[in-house]
């Protein structure tokens, strides 16, 4: 597996520009959680002449983001925001890591920064497009209630906005990608290994050849695949909405006494959700659908068929108010499909060519859906984590000059 952008020990703290402050910020949200933030300051810059980078992503820390670095020397604080479940997909819900930002955002207009950008890296491109639909509707418009039903709370929040998006790298939100890579010949979600073999991504008969061959999958089993995936996303729905059901049934009885022990514990108790098998994405395996400069493998290694049947994948283990936030690609708020035409502020796009997590079409999509007039697109030679074809380069070589250079023409 590639480096991971938001695990990096290859420049923290050396390489941070002699002088740098660091400083740990916990800012309270409206629903009372304790929102956690590192900020980065450059030497000798006074918060009101500066522009501070904010840097988040649903499920990864990015306080060690490979950018970081760079960014400082350029002239420009950095903000990186923690969700609240950062490491963990069982309680991942959208509404309630734009609670978090929001925090970390009002403190740093508190503080005040001149100006704040957000950059909207992997998974963080998805979750800074819902934000900034939320932080530019009146309290009364936002979404009031998640996926599964709960109260948001983005109504009572402060969401201040960005002046500016940066997209580097982002995929079209955590439910869209989970509907490109899930593996839809899974024929009992309760057994890891049931497998339709009509669907099976990984068979010969339906095109699959092992690496370093690429796979050749015809036009029709695409389409079929695909829509068996969306098919099975939506059986994974019913199963995470009757758990909410129960859940919500148990905690009516226990309001009007009439609860039983058993319904007590329901109330009280949230479901996992298992999803086998959830990194199959097609074009993890034939090269020539939708092709690009990658090579053989998804983005967690070399092997999907290894991978497919292993822990790591997307969405593996939830909650149903989780899965339903997060991963669904039915109910799920934070796709950019949903969230890019109410994105006008000035944006930058880049992609990075031999991707293999968001492939040319995502980007294209992307690039589709965001609304901003005010736009700048660039592709970089790269894979997902920004690593060059070079040994010899660093991967910041290749975006944090274009990154600085847009920040500093802003208007």
């Amino acid at each position: 597996m590639a480096a991971n952008p938001g695990l990096n020990v290859d420049w923290y703290p050396a390489a941070l520009p002699t002088g740098t402050g660091v400083h740990l910020q916990t800012s309270a949200t409206v629903d009372g959680n304790a929102a956690k933030g590192t900020l980065y300051s450059p030497p000798g810059r006074e918060p009101r002449t500066t522009t501070v980078v904010v840097l988040m992503h649903p499920r990864v820390d990015f306080s060690r983001h490979y950018l970081i670095p760079a960014l400082l020397e350029a002239g420009h604080a950095v903000y990186v925001q923690q969700a609240r479940d950062a490491g963990s997909d069982l309680r991942l819900v959208h509404e309630q890591a734009l609670l978090d930002l929001g925090a970390g955002l009002a403190w740093l207009h508190g503080v005040g920064f001149r100006r704040t950008v957000g950059l909207g890296n992997s998974g963080g491109g998805g979750l800074l497009t819902y934000y900034v639909q939320q932080s530019t509707k009146a309290p009364a418009d936002r979404i009031a209630r998640t996926p599964a039903g709960r109260p948001s709370s983005l109504d009572r929040a402060t969401l201040p906005t960005l002046d500016a998006l940066a997209y580097l790298a982002p995929h079209p939100g955590q439910a869209t990608l989970l509907s490109r890579c899930i593996d839809p010949s899974v024929v009992d979600e309760d057994d890891a290994f049931s497998v339709d073999p009509a669907l099976d991504p990984f068979a010969e008969h339906n095109g699959y050849r092992p690496a370093p061959e690429s796979a050749t999958y015809d036009d029709g089993f695409v389409e079929r695949y695909r829509t068996a995936q969306v098919e099975r996303i939506a059986r994974i729905d019913e199963r995470a909405r009757a758990h909410v059901a129960a859940a919500l049934d148990a905690r009516t009885k226990i309001k009007a006494g009439t609860a039983t022990v058993a319904e007590r514990h329901r109330a009280g108790t949230a479901r996992l959700i298992t999803v086998w098998r959830t990194d199959a994405d097609l074009r993890a395996m034939d090269l020539a659908l939708d092709k690009s400069d990658r090579g053989y493998g998804s983005v967690f290694g070399p092997s999907p068929v290894t991978t497919n049947y292993g822990i790591v994948g997307f969405g593996r283990l939830s909650t149903p108010d989780a899965w339903l936030s997060t991963w669904s690609a039915h109910s799920s708020n934070a796709t950019i499909a949903k969230t890019g035409p109410d994105m006008h502020l000035p944006t930058l796009l880049i992609s990075y060519t031999a991707d293999n997590c968001v492939f040319p079409g995502d980007f294209d999509a992307i690039c589709d859906a965001v609304a901003s007039p005010d736009r700048e697109i660039h592709r970089v030679a790269a894979d997902h984590y920004g690593n060059p074809a070079s040994a010899t380069e660093l991967r910041r070589d290749h975006v944090a000059p274009l990154i600085s250079r847009w920040l500093r023409e802003l208007r």
